[in-house]
């Protein structure tokens, strides 16, 4: 992913208002974010627990996501569960179920499209080995980083085709 900037991810919010996305927390660490390793920026809204947003490349322009999750169904999980982005599997709280808003009229009406995403939003990280879930023994895959990847951005492209519906 290119570099983007606060003023890039503002606009690309296909999900809220425009005073909603001026009013959002955006990462404070923009220049240090690992762009080259990044196929979306994720990030959680720390002075909210229940919110979380995702921008992204969708065909040639950037679309901004914001996410909705209860606080309390990360702790449900005692198990592991798997985030259905990049398939990487946590213990205890790492997977929580995210909710987004639609696009346009569908979105005004309160239609909503939900999946289990990392509770970080660091998919891309995972995907690439950047970053280890903690869960003690890892499902082997015999996929490449590459087709990792590539498996990671159809299901993100899915997620955000089906946002904008």
């Amino acid at each position: 992913m290119r570099p983007i900037t606060e003023s890039d991810i503002r606009r690309s919010f296909v999900n809220c208002s425009k005073g909603e996305a001026m009013r959002l927390n955006v990462p404070r660490d923009l220049e240090e974010q690992p762009w080259d390793d990044l196929d979306f920026l994720g990030w959680r809204d720390h002075s909210t627990l229940d919110r979380g947003y995702l921008v992204a490349v969708a065909g040639d322009r950037l679309v901004g996501v914001t996410l909705r999750t209860n606080p309390k169904s990360s702790r449900a999980f005692t198990t592991r569960s798997m985030c259905s982005l990049c398939l990487t599997t946590h213990t205890s709280g790492g997977v929580s179920l995210m909710t987004a808003r639609r696009a346009g009229e569908p979105g005004r009406q309160g239609n909503t499209v939900g999946q289990y995403l990392c509770g970080d939003l660091l998919c891309s990280l995972y995907v690439r080995g950047r970053k280890q879930s903690i869960v003690g023994a890892e499902i082997e895959e015999t996929l490449t980083v590459e087709e990792k990847v590539g498996r990671m951005r159809g299901n993100l492209d899915t997620f955000v085709a089906q946002v904008l519906g």
